[in-house]
Order: structure tokens, then C-alpha cells, then sequence
């Protein structure tokens, strides 16, 4: 089970992720309580070894901007929330970035199909919401032959220690992606949380 925590914004945070087993961590770099600068990211890089995926979170930045960004922050791979088309992808591929495009279960249509990003990411209705929701209805999108069964991708949305691992089996994810679930408060982190979640999740 590939794991990504987001929404890291100290050292410690950072450390814990990636000594329990994370496989990839966010940072956002949009307006959010989790918001961090490029600068920070830059001292946050020292303690993400080889191996881990470092990934900038951006919401309704242009898909130029946000790997200009990402860039001045030491980062190659980013992750688009937002009205978002294929050729955001390619922008950001021709910039020798990598992306996850993430995508929310909700009542608008949704292109769930792949436009050539590495990993594709399934949220809630409503990101950010830490709310959970009905994960079991993603593997209805793999019965109508949209391709997931067959991808790269990540469940987000609501998940925390007590139920990653029984939402990752309903949905039949690939990964799972956490970041208001391992929160003593919005915004702040809880270490043993983190672990708790990384364990559970590959357990």
C-alpha cells in the first residue's frame, strides 16, 4: 500500500513520516492552515531521504505557476486540485515535472480516465473536509470501465488510523493519501498519529 502524508510543515512532522514508512510527503503551497513557502520546503527537503516522493500541493494556481513554484522550492513532482485539463499535465511534464491530479466524488462529471499523470488521486465531495464518505462507490467507476482497476491511484479524503485500512479494502485503492487525519488540530500534526496511520495503512 503506497502511503502519502500532507501536509507537513515541520521537521519533526517530516521525520516521523518518513521513519514510519511514508512513500511520499506533501506540502501545500496554496492558500490553506497548511500552507508552507518555498523556502521552507527547501529546509523541510533536507530530511526527505532518496526513495520518497517530496510533492508540492496546489489548488487553483495555473499548471505554469505552480510548477514555477514548485521548482523554486526543490521539488519534482506536483499535485493539481481544481478545474484542471490534460493540458495542465503536459505542462507540467514538458517541465520535467511529476504529477498527481486529483480529483473529487462528486455530483459533476469527472474524467477519471488517464491524461498521462503517474498517479491520479480520488478525494471527497469536499476536500479538506476531513469528513468521511462512501468509499465503497469508487469501485463502481472500475465497473463502468473507467480504467482504475488498472491505474495508479491514490484515496483521500476522511481517512485516519481507525479506518484507512477498511476504506483502502472497500474502495479498492492502491494507495491512500492522509493529511486532517493525523491532525491534534487543523493544521498541526500529531506524530504519533502519523504512525499510527502509516502503520495501519500497510498492515
Amino acid at each position: 500500500m503506497f502511503v502519502k502524508v500532507c501536509g507537513l510543515s515541520t521537521p519533526e512532522s517530516v521525520r516521523v513520516a518518513v521513519a514510519a514508512g511514508a512513500d511520499a510527503v506533501g506540502f501545500v503551497l496554496t492558500p490553506s492552515p497548511r500552507e508552507v513557502s518555498p523556502a521552507r520546503v527547501v529546509e523541510l527537503l533536507a530530511h526527505v531521504p532518496a526513495g520518497v516522493a517530496a510533492v508540492g500541493v496546489f489548488r487553483h494556481e495555473s499548471a505554469a505557476a505552480a510548477v514555477a513554484t514548485a521548482r523554486s522550492a526543490g521539488l519534482e513532482w506536483i499535485q493539481l486540485h481544481g478545474v484542471r485539463s490534460p493540458e495542465d499535465v503536459t505542462t507540467a511534464h514538458d517541465a520535467g515535472m511529476k504529477v498527481i491530479r486529483a480529483v473529487t466524488m462528486g455530483a459533476a462529471p469527472v474524467d477519471y480516465g488517464s491524461w498521462g499523470e503517474e498517479l491520479l488521486l480520488i478525494d471527497a465531495a469536499v476536500p479538506g473536509s476531513g469528513e468521511a464518505w462512501d468509499y465503497r462507490s469508487v469501485r463502481a467507476l472500475g465497473e463502468e470501465k473507467q480504467g482504475l482497476e488498472s491505474r495508479s491511484w491514490l484515496l483521500a479524503g476522511g481517512l485516519d488510523p481507525s479506518n484507512v485500512a477498511e476504506a483502502a479494502t472497500a474502495a479498492g485503492a492502491w494507495g491512500v493519501d492522509v493529511s486532517s487525519g493525523v491532525e491534534s488540530s487543523r493544521g498541526v500534526k500529531d506524530l504519533a498519529k502519523i504512525r499510527e496511520f502509516v502503520k495501519a495503512a500497510k498492515g
